[in-house]
């Protein structure tokens, strides 16, 4: 009874912000786009305007599919990425694309509501590396040098791996023939790559790991790899909503050269400093922007996604008893749609939980709300199959007895049947209470917030203390919401006795 109206209110609130709404920005999930997306907050705020950073939500796709949806407003992208990977169907090809250049662009975005700053300063574009020992040994200095060799190990970021600019492409044009071709996390990649369990994988030029491991960057000599500048892209509404954003954002236009840009990726990625801190002293040193940075402890990070993560779980986890139990009971009366309505839950829960959160985006956008139905149909298959099991399992002379009594059917359900089939469906709530709080960590890839996000930020950044602040946390709310359930379950069975 409390789910659909607690769902209701989430959704009716998340747009809507007192004092007017703050200038959405996104960033994609990988270090220099956060760095980015903290950039444009800096000098947003420094223009007087409010802003907020949805950071890391995810590739390219979704942060594209954000921005033309209005759940975003503006987020850091690469002119490359636009053409080839975005707008590849549209985009002119050979001798016309040069021709073409940036008024072709710029045409296609303003076709969608959309527009670019200019260049930021600098380029960060797709290459191939590999150890410098192996380059020697087999004396590899261009792509098509790889053609020779079949038997080498190749790791691919996740989105490269499917990207129109990326492996499809490079395999195509250089006609490589390696078969142990596997998708990893970008950061990983690298690790992967210096410990020798693969020989080869796509760098960003702007990597401060390609100095730091020593890599040979190879010879791109079929020119695969476009023109990357990297720009801000936002909804043309903005500069009529709030002119000064577009103003403040263009204040980058030029300000950062490729060193500058792999100087703050180190500091952010090797260095461990906090993207937020590293953007601020930037706009502090290089354009003047009085940027202050409040870094929260351990503490108050931790009870601030302990809150998120309360909130996702909890929400759907009660629509998902509003919803399910009526279904339980429907479907222990009714027995033919029973087995109906079982099937389709259970195919529900087979769904991957990232697939599932990628369908809901075009529907839900960007933020809690997809997580929030993801979690809630996911809990739909426990609560319901313990109803139903709890109800058709009660005893036949007990059964019996109960309709015996003068009482009307709903009377009997009520004060009879779900009394006696209680235990069950409280073990099918707990169960997906349990399952809930683990699986409401991936909410961070669509910006829901969470434990999942220090999770996913000490993947990103190979840390640690980040992964054990989200894993540990979401691992004790498991046990103790499985503890609770456990004392309730105890007190639920002994209460019909006393």
């Amino acid at each position: 009874m409390i789910g659909a109206p607690l769902v209701a209110a989430l959704l009716a609130g998340a747009a809507a912000a007192p004092g007017g709404p703050p200038i959405r920005v996104g960033s994609k999930d990988f270090t220099e786009s956060v760095i980015l997306g903290e950039l444009a907050v800096r000098l947003l705020e420094d223009g007087g305007l409010p802003a907020e950073h949805r950071r890391a939500l995810g590739g390219t796709r979704v942060l594209w599919e954000a921005l033309l949806a209005g759940e975003i407003d503006v987020y850091p992208e690469y002119t490359g990425t636009i053409a080839r990977e975005i707008l590849s169907a549209e985009a002119p090809q050979g001798p016309e694309a040069a021709r073409a250049g940036a008024s072709w662009l710029a045409a296609a975005l303003e076709a969608r509501g959309l527009a670019a700053t200019a260049s930021l300063g600098f380029e960060d574009g797709y290459a191939v590396g590999v150890r410098r020992e192996l380059a020697a040994r087999l004396g590899l200095a261009r792509i098509s040098d790889l053609a020779r060799h079949p038997e080498l190990r190749l790791g691919f970021t996740n989105e490269f791996m499917d990207r129109g600019d990326g492996w499809p492409l490079l395999r195509a044009r250089y006609a490589l023939p390696q078969r142990d071709v596997r998708g990893l996390q970008h950061d990983l990649a690298y690790r992967a790559l210096a410990a020798g369990q693969i020989d080869a994988t796509d760098l960003y030029s702007t990597d401060p790991e390609i100095r730091r491991l020593d890599l040979v960057v190879l010879a791109d000599d079929r020119k695969v790899f476009p023109e990357y500048a990297a720009v801000f892209v936002y909804r043309k509404e903005l500069a009529a909503r709030a002119p000064a954003a577009v103003a403040a954002l263009r204040r980058l236009e030029g300000r950062i050269t490729a060193q500058e840009m792999i100087t703050l990726n180190a500091r952010a990625q090797l260095d461990r400093v906090p993207e937020a801190e590293v953007a601020a002293s930037f706009a502090r040193a290089a354009l003047g922007v009085d940027a202050r940075v409040e870094v929260e402890g351990w503490p108050a990070r931790v009870w601030a996604r302990t809150r998120e993560h309360l909130a996702l779980v909890g929400i759907a986890l009660a629509a998902a008893i509003a919803v399910a139990l009526p279904l339980g009971v429907l479907a222990a009366r009714r027995p033919a749609l029973g087995r109906g309505v079982l099937a389709l839950a259970g195919v529900v829960q087979t769904i991957p939980s990232l697939a599932l959160l990628v369908l809901l985006l075009p529907l839900l956008g960007i933020g809690a709300r997809p997580a929030i139905a993801a979690l809630f149909l996911y809990s739909l298959l426990p609560i319901l199959r313990n109803t139903h099991a709890g109800l058709v399992g009660i005893a036949p002379e007990l059964r019996d007895a109960a309709a015996s009594l003068p009482l009307s059917p709903w009377a009997r359900l009520r004060l009879v049947e779900l009394p006696l089939a209680a235990p069950a469906i409280l073990a099918g709530v707990k169960t997906s209470a349990v399952i809930a709080v683990g699986t409401a960590t991936l909410g961070a890839l669509v910006g829901a917030g969470g434990y999942g996000q220090p999770i996913l930020t000490g993947i990103r950044l190979v840390s640690w203390p980040l992964l054990l602040e989200g894993a540990v946390p979401a691992a004790v709310l498991a046990i103790l919401v499985q503890g609770a359930f456990d004392l309730l379950e105890r007190w639920l069975v002994r209460w019909p006795r006393g």
